[in-house]
C-alpha cells in the first residue's frame, strides 16, 4: 500500500480539538483538506501526523504548542490608542477586529481590555499557546508533484 511520503498531495478529513475537548476547527460537511505533505501549507505537527500513513488509516495525533502555532508572543500585543477608535464604534472584550499594519496588511486582532486611554489588542493566532490534538482520516493520496528535467 502507498504511504504518504513529504512532497505527495494528500486529502484528509480532520477533526480539531484542545486538550480540554473544545473543538476548534473540523472538515465535517465539508470537502477533505487538500494540502502538499512537507510544503508548509499546515502547521508542522499536521503535516508530520500524516506522514506514512495509508489510505482510509484514521489515528489520533497530539501536537504540542512548538509544533502547532508556537507559544503566545508578547511582542503581539498592542496597546491601541482609545482616541483613534471611531466614537460610535462599540467595543467589549472578545470582538475581534482587523487593522492594517504600516505596510498595509490586514492583521486581525482581539480585543483583550478596554481602558480608558487604551484598547489592549491581541494579533497572536488564536491558537497560539495551546497544545492540539486531532483526528485524522487519510482519503486520497494524490501523489508528488511530477518533475520536468531539462538537459
Amino acid at each position: 500500500m502507498q504511504q504518504v511520503q513529504s512532497g505527495d498531495t494528500v486529502k484528509v478529513h480532520y477533526h480539531g480539538r484542545l486538550t480540554d475537548g473544545t473543538t476548534f476547527d473540523s472538515s465535517e460537511g465539508r470537502d477533505p483538506l487538500e494540502f502538499q505533505v512537507g510544503s508548509g501549507q499546515v502547521i508542522a505537527g499536521f503535516d508530520n501526523g500524516v506522514m506514512g500513513m495509508v489510505i482510509g488509516e484514521k489515528k489520533t495525533v497530539q501536537i504540542p504548542v512548538d509544533d502547532a502555532y508556537g507559544p503566545k508572543n508578547p511582542e503581539m500585543l498592542i496597546e491601541f490608542p482609545r482616541e483613534q477608535v471611531p466614537e460610535d464604534m462599540p467595543l467589549e472584550a472578545g470582538m475581534r477586529l482587523n487593522l492594517n499594519n504600516s505596510q498595509g496588511q490586514v492583521v486581525p486582532v482581539v480585543i483583550t481590555e478596554i481602558r480608558e486611554e487604551v484598547i489592549l489588542l491581541d494579533a497572536n493566532h488564536p491558537l497560539a499557546g495551546e497544545d492540539l490534538t486531532f483526528d485524522i482520516e487519510l482519503v486520497e493520496i494524490i501523489g508528488a508533484p511530477s518533475k520536468i528535467i531539462m538537459p
